[in-house]
């Protein structure tokens, strides 16, 4: 093992859960939660913080500040902590608490926002808290993940070819949609490999990434209320979108074998198991990528009466007197395909 002196200097990057002993089909899990920050926002806040410190953006009395749902706002704390750097993290009411408290125990100031924005989300109003913020003091230092080409590097430089190593025949990729920056590096460093990969893109319901009607989303990481501005829909193959009840019960599956994942996990899971189901796989090499692990998650999607206030009582399917459910049930009972970006045929289709 390495001997380090910074938290980002470590991160496990080929740890995979093979998931056909779950699920009934083949699908490799690529896990970003083996970090000291929980995720794989670790790469983006890395690359990022870096390039502006080589662009003389960051001075000892620069204010780093950033809008996260939490897990980029844990890894900046880190880095942030570990280089000298003082922290605020915009934050709104779906941040989870747990989060909250890291940063706050790393040294970080946490704001939360409480204001919707026309979208019926958080992010406008969380980016405009920001740049008011930083028209007030020229200390403050926004990194903007939403604009920022090194979150998506950072994904090109070292999540795909860690893919890429691993699975020289892979076949398809799943990842989910936030940001776009762990979407927009995969697909552009496949686009560029020796073999077409076909790259799916999983949304949640709710979200206007893709375009569609906005709705509520409770569960945070995946989704945006405004178009990303990282995103090219030109490298997306397919776009998935998955209801949050189906996020829930592929959590669920997963814990009941002893794999206590994220909500993002769940939602690429229950889509590509999707996507899966009505494709001929069968000699098909698929991998996804798990963006964080779930002990965040204790007081939401693992948490009785969190779930049946939001979800109702039957979300999880296995009540006393109902059967569990299947594979196919847990991951594909509410899941819709957009028909813009699918496209019939094998993954070699292009």
């Amino acid at each position: 093992m390495p001997v380090i002196s910074a938290p980002h200097a470590f991160n496990e990057g080929q740890l995979y859960v093979d998931l056909r002993s779950i699920f009934g089909r083949s699908l490799y899990l690529k896990c970003e939660g083996f970090n000291f920050a929980g995720s794989i926002k670790m790469k983006a806040a890395t690359e990022m913080v870096e390039a502006a410190e080589r662009d003389g953006l960051l001075t000892p009395r620069s204010i780093l500040i950033e809008s996260s749902s939490g897990n980029l706002g844990v890894a900046l704390s880190m880095i942030a902590a570990s280089k000298g750097y003082r922290f605020l993290c915009v934050t709104d009411s779906r941040c989870n608490l747990s989060a909250r408290l890291l940063m706050e125990a790393l040294g970080s100031e946490v704001h939360v926002i409480a204001d919707l924005d026309a979208n019926g989300g958080f992010l406008g109003a969380r980016i405009d808290y920001v740049r008011a913020l930083c028209a007030s003091d020229e200390r403050y230092v926004w990194l903007s993940q939403y604009t920022n080409p090194n979150n998506w590097g950072a994904h090109y430089r070292r999540t795909a070819p860690e893919i890429a190593r691993q699975f020289p025949r892979l076949d398809v990729l799943f990842v989910g949609s936030g940001t776009t920056g762990t979407l927009m590096g995969c697909a552009r460093f496949f686009r560029e490999w020796h073999r077409p990969v076909r790259i799916v893109a999983v949304d949640t319901v709710g979200s206007v990434a893709f375009g569609g009607k906005p709705g509520r989303r409770m569960i945070p990481g995946l989704g945006m209320s405004m178009r990303p501005p990282l995103l090219d829909e030109s490298f997306v193959d397919e776009v998935i979108r998955v209801e949050e009840a189906d996020t829930i019960r592929a959590c669920h599956r997963l814990a009941r074998r002893g794999f206590l994942f994220g909500g993002s996990t769940g939602t690429v899971v229950s889509g590509a198991m999707e996507w899966l189901s009505r494709n001929d796989a069968r000699d098909l090499t698929a991998v996804a990528i798990a963006p964080d692990l779930g002990e965040r998650y204790l007081d939401t999607i693992y948490q009785a009466s969190w779930l049946e206030d939001l979800y109702g009582d039957l979300v999880l399917g296995d009540r006393p007197g109902q059967k569990e459910l299947d594979p196919e049930e847990v991951t594909a009972g509410s899941l819709t395909v957009d028909p813009r970006t699918h496209r019939h045929g094998g993954p070699r289709d292009r």
